[in-house]
């Protein structure tokens, strides 16, 4: 028997949509994937997050948020999901080889932050490396921050540490941005942001410390080598939206993501399939507005199954 909701993710996104299905008496099941949580749980502290004045630690956040929609009537499987099939209701997502059928789906997997692919980047991450300014400039205060990228997000990101940090060093591997002109023109201005051209991030330093001290540069005309002392690290180099699985299922922007109709509904271009979180936003990618739009896709969903009952 088909089931009323399927929620392929569980991020903010997929916990909220969740909770709000299962309050309906939905019943829903969530899919959380063998990674469950999504990027908060990679990430230590969250002190942005409303109703948590001292702050909480990502996994924990998730942890509370998945316990809340389980109370409420939420099922949930601990495994990937690989292959969906959106041309006719139920909609069929598979499991592995095990089938399930929902009179609606919401998906909300999300999306990845590009990284460097350094073995200490990745252990240092949440410990001075990071991808989003917006949640981590406030631990940089009054110190000196690289930022890697050459686009609009890396020259967001800079302009957003400058109210905090002391200094901030943007490494670009070309000797010109491919950000905007009027984003260009804000990064190039602003008195404590300067630039090191031609150059890739080869090492992050410290492991031994647990925490960064600086990056080897190499420049990559003249292959010279550096070590530059530094106090974070931030990757702007993009995000890629999970949306490997609905390719040719859902409609996908230029970038990969998901397009929903216009706000405020979470609905994408197949009735009755919603989206919700960062694989339909990139632009906010923030824990509080995936809640919002995971909200919104649940009651998108459930006035969806009640017009066509």
């Amino acid at each position: 028997m088909a089931r009323k909701v399927i929620i392929i993710g569980s991020g903010c996104a997929g916990c909220t949509a969740a909770l709000y299905a299962a309050r309906a008496n939905l019943n829903p099941l969530m899919i959380e994937g063998t990674q469950p949580g999504g990027q908060l749980t990679i990430t230590s502290d969250v002190e942005n997050y409303p109703g948590f004045p001292k702050g909480i630690l990502g996994p924990e956040l998730m942890n509370l948020m998945k316990e809340q929609c389980v109370r409420f009537g939420t099922d949930v499987i601990s495994e990937d999901v690989t292959k969906v099939d959106f041309s006719k209701r139920p909609f069929k997502v598979w499991v592995g080889e095990k089938l399930y059928e929902g009179e609606t789906v919401i998906v909300s997997t999300g999306a990845s932050a590009m990284w460097l692919g350094l073995p200490s980047e990745k252990k240092l991450w949440g410990k001075g490396v990071s991808a989003c300014a917006t949640c981590d400039a406030f631990f940089f205060k009054n110190q000196h921050v690289v930022v890697v990228g050459g686009g609009d997000t890396a020259m967001e990101e800079a302009t957003f540490l400058s109210k905090f940090a002391a200094k901030i060093t943007v490494v670009h591997r070309r000797h010109e941005l491919r950000a905007s002109k009027i984003m260009q023109k804000r990064a190039l201005d602003d008195p404590k942001i300067s630039f090191i051209w031609d150059s890739a991030v080869e090492e992050v330093y410290d492991i031994s410390k647990d925490k960064v001290t600086g990056v080897k540069l190499k420049n990559l005309k003249t292959q010279a080598v550096q070590d530059f002392s530094c106090d974070g690290l931030f990757i702007a180099i993009g995000h890629k939206p999970n949306t490997e699985l609905f390719k040719g299922q859902l409609e996908l922007d230029v970038k990969g993501y998901i397009v929903t109709k216009k706000q405020p509904s979470m609905a994408t271009d197949i009735p009755g399939v919603f989206a919700c979180g960062d694989v339909q936003d990139s632009i906010y990618r923030q824990a509080v507005t995936a809640a919002g739009t995971g909200c919104v896709a649940a009651i998108d969903a459930e006035r969806f199954l009640a017009h066509n009952e």
